[in-house]
C-alpha cells in the first residue's frame, strides 16, 4: 500500500484515527441492533424494517449534509454530529438496560443515527481534500478503506461474542466509549481555513445545483447507480442473525460474528494488496467487473453446504466490493472540483448507503417468502443482472479513462496552478 498520506499530514492521521475508533464501536452496534430486534420480535420483517426506518433521514440528511459541507466549517460539522451519535448510543444502552426494552426505540434511534451519520459523512470525506494533495487521493481512499474494513472485522467479530454471551447493553456501552475517545482526537485537528471556493450558503438552490452537476456527468452517475443496483439486490446483512441460528449450531455466536465480519475480512485483503489498482486507468469498467464479482460470490454462498463455506464466499464478496469502492473513490476524488466536493460527497453517501439499507429490506422480504438461502441466492443473481443493465445504459461510464478524461485533467491543472 501507498502510505504517504499518513506521513504527509498530521490532521489526516487524527481524522483517520477518529474514524477508526468510531467505526469499531459502531460495527459492534451493527450486530447488536438486529440481534436485539430478532430476540424481541423473532421476525425477519421487523429486522429488515430497521433499515427502512433509517432510509428517509439518510436521504434527506445526506443531501443537506453535502450542502452544508460546501458552505460551513467541515471540522465543526464532524465534531457536532459525533456528539449527537454518542448521545444516540447512550439511548440504546439505557433502553437495553430496561426490564422491558422497547422495540420503537430501536427504530427511532436507528433513524436518528442514520441522519447524523449522513450529515457527517460528506464533511468527513470532503475534508480529506483540504488536508492532502490531489495525487494522494487514491492512496488515502485505500487507507480509509483498510481502516473501515479492519473495523468491519474486529467490531462484528467481537460484537458477536459480546452480544450472544453478555447481552446487547455492553455492546452499546462500548460504542459510547469509542465516541468519547474519537471526540478527543477530533478536537486536536487544526481548524480549517475558509475555502475560497465557497460562494453561497447552504440552501435548496445550492443542493439542486450539486445534483445537476452530478447528472451532467455520466461517469459520476455510473458510480452511483451501479453501486446502488449491486447493493440493493445482493446486500443481505439482515439475514445474518437467522443464518447463524439456523446453520451455526453450537457455534452460533462465532458464526454470527464471522458473518458480519466477512465483508470486512475481504475488504482488508483487497486493501492491503491494492497497489495494483494504481496501474488501472479504465476505472468505470473496473467498477462494473468488481460489482459483478460481488453478486456472483453472494449467489455461490447461498448453495454452500455449511455456514463456514458461506462465510468464505461472503468474504470474497467483501473483497470485490472493496475493489469497486477504490475505483469509485478514485473517480470522485480526482475529478470533482472542491466547490462541489461536499454536495457530491452527500450524493456519494446516498449511493453507498441507500443500496444496503433497501437491500436489507429486500433480503428480509424474500427470506419471509422463501427462506434465507433463497433470498441470498436470488439476490446475487439479480445483482449481476442489474449491474449489467446499468452498465449497458451508460457507455461513457464504461469507457471512462483517467488518462484522457477532461474532468480529471482539469483538476490536475487546477491543483498545479493553485
Amino acid at each position: 500500500m501507498d502510505v504517504s498520506p499518513l506521513r504527509a499530514s498530521r490532521d489526516f492521521r487524527l481524522l483517520l484515527g477518529s474514524a477508526a475508533i468510531t467505526m469499531f464501536g459502531s460495527f459492534i452496534t451493527l450486530v447488536a441492533v438486529p440481534y436485539q430486534m430478532k430476540e424481541l420480535t423473532g421476525s425477519y420483517v421487523a429486522v429488515g424494517l430497521v433499515s427502512v426506518a433509517e432510509f428517509v433521514p439518510m436521504v434527506v440528511c445526506g443531501l443537506w449534509g453535502g450542502a452544508i459541507a460546501d458552505s460551513m466549517d467541515r471540522r465543526k460539522i464532524i465534531i457536532s454530529t459525533e456528539i449527537g451519535l454518542c448521545l444516540a448510543a447512550l439511548m440504546l444502552m439505557v433502553n437495553a438496560l430496561l426490564p422491558n426494552p422497547q422495540v420503537w426505540v430501536l427504530y427511532v434511534v436507528g433513524a436518528l443515527t442514520a441522519g447524523l451519520y449522513s450529515v457527517r459523512g460528506p464533511s468527513e470525506q470532503a475534508v480529506i481534500n483540504q488536508v492532502l494533495k490531489l495525487d494522494q487521493m487514491g492512496a488515502a481512499f485505500a487507507i480509509q478503506g483498510l481502516v473501515r474494513s479492519a473495523g468491519g472485522v474486529a467490531g462484528p467479530a467481537l460484537g458477536g461474542l459480546i452480544v450472544v454471551s453478555f447481552g446487547v447493553a455492553p455492546s452499546y456501552g462500548i460504542n459510547v466509549l469509542t465516541f468519547l475517545v474519537s471526540l478527543v482526537l477530533l478536537f486536536r485537528v487544526a481548524p480549517m481555513a475558509r475555502r475560497a471556493a465557497v460562494t453561497q450558503p447552504a440552501s435548496l438552490a445550492s443542493l439542486v445545483e450539486g445534483v445537476r452537476y452530478a447528472v451532467r456527468r455520466p461517469d459520476l452517475m455510473g458510480t452511483y447507480v451501479v453501486d446502488i443496483a449491486a447493493m440493493f439486490f445482493a446486500m443481505s446483512n439482515a439475514l445474518y442473525p437467522f443464518m447463524a441460528e439456523q446453520f451455526g449450531g453450537e457455534h452460533e455466536q462465532i458464526a454470527l460474528g464471522l458473518l458480519y465480519a466477512s465483508a470486512g475480512i475481504g475488504s482488508v485483503l483487497a486493501s492491503v494488496t491494492s497497489g495494483w489498482t494504481a496501474h488501472v486507468h479504465r476505472h468505470g469498467l473496473a467498477v462494473i467487473v468488481a460489482a459483478l464479482l460481488w453478486g456472483a460470490a453472494v449467489a455461490v454462498a447461498s448453495v454452500m453446504p455449511n455456514i463456514w463455506l458461506m462465510i468464505v464466499f461472503l468474504t470474497l464478496a467483501g473483497g470485490a466490493d472493496m475493489i469497486s469502492g477504490i475505483f469509485r473513490g478514485t473517480i470522485w476524488n480526482q475529478t470533482i472540483p472542491d466547490e462541489y466536493r461536499g454536495r457530491l460527497a452527500g450524493i456519494e453517501l446516498l449511493s453507498y448507503s441507500t443500496g444496503p439499507m433497501l437491500g436489507n429490506a429486500r433480503a428480509s422480504a424474500m427470506a419471509e417468502l422463501g427462506g434465507t438461502r433463497f433470498s441470498l441466492g436470488a439476490g446475487g443473481l439479480l445483482c449481476m443482472g442489474g449491474v449489467l443493465a446499468m452498465a449497458a445504459t451508460l457507455p461513457k461510464f464504461r469507457r471512462y479513462d483517467a488518462r484522457t478524461d477532461e474532468h480529471a485533467e482539469a483538476q490536475r491543472v487546477a491543483r498545479a496552478t493553485a
